[in-house]
């Protein structure tokens, strides 16, 4: 079993020369991505990823996003939607009845979520500023990717997550068929893990936003309003599947606000043609790192709101154009979307 611990600022080894949407010349909405346009580029921010193979049978692994100091003494203020209940997010009930986060967010399959979460407690047992604390709530979101992976094998160990977690970091984030995102399918092609960034104007201020997105939901893919669909793919999670996504800002918004920024990252996957089924489990949980301060006016968050819009379309989209194809267990092979016949099909030139 090949195991592969990814530092946010290395290039993922499988993702090879595949490329990110802004890279074809795909411009989503009118406000600039950050630095790296990644969900790291909110300040504070990180993230890591470690991949479990063992081909053909097992393409799974671990993605955790790290807010800096999160921890029972440090919570922040975050938000939780739920646009379909049928999967498993460890923490969400105390997450939506106080209104704050107080542990990294940790993605996996969904099979191992509960392993992840009891992995996840011991990181947060082991920081000596939790001494103390006779209580913790993990956070764990899961995808099933039972498609191209042997999820019953649940080959996610403990040391998987703290690996995860230990090589969390600023910068480019790894995308595509990298962490939780290894085993994952979206809109009939292979998938995993995306993100992107927005630098936004607001109540006379500039705040970043960034969206990171586990995605392996059904449907039918569409970019730029044209329809693009999984063709030699066949029914592979055609009309079925789950999402998580984590959107992460500096604005000083409370738990209610963060809300309607968790409805709005869900609200972006009919963008990109999100069926919804009845089988799916899409999740939003949305948190500020600004804690203490006076927080943003109800009026002043449409250009955030729109910001997430946008920010949630673009990640999705590079989980797609990142993932490389992927023959699984029991020879089913997904392939990954071929960006020039997408630029083809919109009547766009690559970009140079």
């Amino acid at each position: 079993m090949t195991e592969l611990p990814h530092h946010a600022a290395d290039a993922a080894t499988d993702d090879g020369d595949r490329r990110r949407a802004s890279d074809l010349g795909l411009r989503i909405g009118h406000w600039p991505p950050g630095a790296h346009n990644a969900i790291t580029d909110v300040p504070g921010v990180a993230v890591g990823h470690t991949t479990v193979r063992d081909a053909p049978d097992v393409h799974t692994g671990v993605t955790a996003v790290v807010p800096a100091g999160i921890g029972p003494h440090g919570p922040l203020p975050a938000g939780l939607f739920t646009g379909n209940g049928r999967g498993k997010l460890v923490g969400a009930t105390q997450v939506a009845e106080l209104g704050e986060i107080e542990s990294p967010i940790v993605l996996t399959s969904t099979l191992s979520a509960f392993r992840a979460a009891d992995a996840l407690v011991s990181w947060m047992m082991a920081d000596p500023a939790n001494d103390d604390v006779l209580s913790f709530n993990p956070v764990v979101g899961e995808c099933n990717d039972g498609a191209l992976s042997d999820i019953r094998r649940r080959p996610v160990t403990e040391a998987h997550v703290l690996a995860a977690l230990a090589s969390a970091a600023p910068g480019p984030v790894a995308e595509g068929c990298v962490g939780a995102g290894t085993g994952m399918v979206a809109l009939g092609y292979k998938a995993g893990i995306g993100t992107s960034s927005r630098q936004v104007e607001a109540a006379g201020a500039a705040f970043t936003l960034g969206v990171l997105v586990l995605a392996n939901f059904g449907g039918t893919l569409r970019i730029a309003g044209t329809e693009l669909p999984g063709g030699a793919n066949g029914g592979v999670l055609a009309d079925h599947g789950s999402c998580v996504l984590v959107v992460a800002t500096d604005a000083p918004l409370d738990a209610r606000q963060l809300t309607r920024f968790a409805r709005r990252a869900v609200f972006a996957m009919a963008r990109v043609g999100s069926a919804f089924g009845h089988e799916s489990g899409d999740y939003a949980l949305a948190f500020s790192t600004r804690r203490g301060e006076p927080v943003l006016a109800d009026p002043e968050l449409s250009p955030l709101f729109e910001a997430t819009l946008d920010a949630t379309e673009e990640a999705v989209l590079n989980s797609l154009l990142a993932a490389r194809t992927t023959r699984g267990r029991d020879g089913t092979l997904v392939r990954a979307l071929p960006a020039r016949e997408v630029l083809r099909r919109i009547g766009q030139r690559p970009a140079r």
